[in-house]
Parts: C-alpha cells; sequence; structure tokens
C-alpha cells in the first residue's frame, strides 16, 4: 500500500515503475494514494536502472496527451509523457476523459 498525498493543481508526477510523467489538473484538499504501475508516483524522476517493476494486474499503460480522472471527478492527471503502467488513485483505476461534445450548428 501506498502512503497518501495531497496533491495539487500543477504539480508535475513521474512514475516509479515506467515511463509515464503527468501533471495534475485537478485533486481534492484530502490525501491520496496516487500509483502508477502498481507503485506510487513521486515528484521526483527515477533512473532507468532504479525503476521497480510494473505490477502485470497494472500494465494498461498511459497514452500521450490524455487526461485521466477518478470516477468522483475530484482528481485529473494530464499524461505528457506515455508509460507502461496503469493509473489508479487509492487502488482504484483511473478513466481516460472523455471529450465534451461540441454544440450543433444549424
Amino acid at each position: 500500500m501506498t502512503t497518501p498525498a495531497t496533491l495539487r493543481p500543477g504539480l508535475k508526477l513521474h512514475s516509479s515503475t515506467c515511463e509515464t510523467e503527468l501533471i495534475v489538473i485537478r485533486a481534492a484538499a484530502t490525501p491520496t494514494a496516487l500509483t502508477c504501475g502498481g507503485a506510487a508516483v513521486g515528484t521526483e524522476p527515477v533512473a532507468v536502472t532504479d525503476r521497480q517493476p510494473v505490477d502485470p494486474g497494472a500494465a494498461s499503460g498511459t497514452l500521450l496527451g490524455k487526461r485521466y480522472v477518478d470516477a468522483a471527478g475530484t482528481l485529473e492527471v494530464l499524461c505528457t509523457r506515455a508509460g507502461a503502467g496503469s493509473l489508479a488513485l487509492d487502488g482504484v483505476p483511473l478513466e481516460i476523459k472523455a471529450a465534451k461534445p461540441l454544440p450543433a450548428s444549424d
């Protein structure tokens, strides 16, 4: 289990299992445990030789330029570098945020 941390908008995060890099867009004021590839993300980059292995149950990957959100909408992160690990918040996988539909023009 990872230690919960308080995330704030603008914070740049790095995976400790793969190449994934994120920027927090929206976050709750309460401490949460954000993971990538089954391990906690951190504010400092991790050298390739020091990375932990990606958990096979959390290896769906992240996509460059996509926004990931939790079901409640309390956390939103933007993927700035893709990787092999998938994202989870307090053990619950994050989903890719759907695009807003444009208004119809007549």
